[in-house]
């Protein structure tokens, strides 16, 4: 981390990939509080002018944003000051929260069993997307940060085509997501981006050669563009 901070000064660092997702960091509120503090100050003694992001919830539900609030709790009481953020990012995956059951479980730490019970057909459900949306950027606006930038880290079709998300639906959710993310405004949105909800949006993903690849935009082993890489980079010419 030293070395890259050196060779790329002013970089933006996201703290964690998905703390309140067991499969992922898999972090209690408290102890990403306290990895936060660490890495930002290992960071900013090094890089003053580097921008560090928090955050990467899988999605900013009401139990989810309740482990945030957590960790600024934690973060207050430890170090005696609002937890310093520059941009604040999330991921935009419609998924059930569920313990012992598919998408995304229950947060390391909380006691609750359940939450959103979404069922499969929400997961390319626009309206969930965009409520979600204004849901964090409303968090950020209630607990300090209206004034800093929002990345969208991940987003997209994670379920296969015979789950319900054929190639032609996760085209067209793409193109409506990415509309949304591009022009949404409001009144919690960024000032100084004239209202903007969203300033950085990260489809996923350009290749998975996992579990997920319903979102892939490239085809590594023949070199290519998949037809939705190719909707994509039109997509891309045609909003230019």
């Amino acid at each position: 981390v030293e070395k890259t901070l050196a060779a790329h000064p002013g970089s933006t660092w996201l703290i964690g990939n998905e703390p309140d997702v067991r499969w992922q960091d898999n972090l209690t509120a408290e102890e990403y509080a306290a990895v936060y503090h660490e890495l930002y100050t290992f960071i900013k003694e090094r890089d003053p002018s580097a921008r560090i992001g928090a955050g990467g919830i899988s999605l900013p539900t009401p139990l989810r944003l309740a482990y945030l609030h957590k960790v600024l709790k934690t973060y207050r009481d430890s170090y005696g000051e609002l937890m310093p953020v520059d941009l604040w990012s999330i991921h935009l995956f419609v998924l059930r929260e569920e313990a012992d059951s598919w998408g995304i479980g229950i947060p390391k730490g909380m006691s609750e069993t359940a939450g959103q019970l979404h069922e499969i057909e929400d997961h390319g459900d626009i309206q969930l997307f965009k409520n979600y949306t204004v849901a964090f950027r409303d968090w950020m606006a209630d607990n300090g940060y209206g004034d800093r930038p929002l990345a969208v880290t991940e987003f997209g079709i994670l379920l296969p085509e015979d789950y319900g998300f054929p190639p032609e639906f996760v085209q067209e959710y793409l193109v409506a997501t990415y509309d949304y993310l591009l022009d949404a405004t409001g009144p919690n949105g960024l000032a100084s981006d004239g209202g903007h909800l969203v300033q950085y949006a990260f489809w996923y993903i350009l290749q998975d050669d996992g579990d997920y690849q319903t979102g892939n935009l490239y085809d590594r082993g023949l070199n290519i563009l998949t037809p939705l890489g190719e909707a994509f980079k039109q997509y891309v010419a045609d909003r230019e």
